[in-house]
């Protein structure tokens, strides 16, 4: 999908102004304030995910910035967020990494079947489109994605066009911000080499989403993989952890992951 809108003057005094807006902002409150100002009129949105780190191995950092409630950075449901960006990175690498809107309902199975309320799931589970966009920092050897999600439509155009103007300034002022405790923590699944409880990458993988409440058929079905896969890797967790059940295993896996 190409975007490609000539600018007004009028337009082009109003990007003007938001691009000085972004240059002065240095903290998450003033990044908010300045999505839900003007930027609204030329790029309406009711979350940005931001992500960045290496999308092939899945070790990711994450921001969220919305005015809903449970839409946080690290709010409960978040655990999932990696894959999420995954596969929204995925398809904006098939878009040849241009502007691409999406439908969200093709990705609503990854929130399960229900939602916690207040949960970051339940948040997203009201979204109705995103517009993905992304850039490949060279000197950090890492991408960066940024998805704008909306409960009511996002226009391929004028928006597409708006967010190729905007990028820019959302990302410098993301790079200012002083970091979230959880973001100055290594990432998540960052090699195939085990973590702290002795698990696989898989299997770590596997744990995040029993955390979350996900079934093995749901998960297998999030994974590419069957549900007797499943089935027999949380056969082997429950070996390493010296575990009985699931709910023995997050907590185990929850306490070795913030004391371990």
């Amino acid at each position: 999908m190409t975007f490609h809108t000539p600018l007004s003057s009028e337009d082009s005094t109003r990007y003007a102004a938001l691009l000085v807006q972004g240059t002065a902002i240095t903290r998450h409150a003033e990044l908010l304030a300045w999505l839900q100002g003007d930027v609204q009129q030329l790029l309406p949105h009711d979350i940005l995910l931001a992500g960045w780190g290496d999308f092939q191995q899945g070790a990711l950092q994450h921001d969220v910035v919305s005015r809903l409630p449970g839409a946080r950075s690290y709010a409960a449901g978040t655990d999932g967020l990696p894959f999420l960006l995954g596969k929204f990175h995925e398809r904006w690498l098939a878009a040849d990494r241009q502007p691409c809107r999406l439908d969200f309902s093709e990705f609503e199975y990854l929130l399960g079947q229900a939602s916690l309320p207040g949960s970051f799931p339940g948040s997203l589970r009201g979204m109705r489109t995103v517009l993905i966009h992304g850039l490949q920092d060279e000197r950090a050897q890492q991408e960066c994605l940024y998805v704008f999600m909306s409960a009511g439509d996002i226009p391929a155009e004028p928006c597409g066009t708006a967010l190729r103007m905007l990028m820019p300034s959302v990302d410098a002022a993301l790079r200012q911000m002083t970091p979230l405790p959880q973001q100055r923590r290594p990432a998540a699944m960052r090699g195939p080499a085990e973590d702290a409880s002795g698990l696989s990458e898989r299997e770590t993988q596997i744990m995040a989403w029993v955390a979350m409440g996900k079934t093995n058929s749901e998960i297998g079905a999030i994974l590419n993989i069957s549900g007797f896969t499943v089935k027999n890797h949380m056969q082997r967790i429950f070996q390493k952890l010296n575990v009985f059940n699931r709910a023995q295993a997050v907590s185990k896996v929850t306490r070795v992951g913030m004391y371990g």
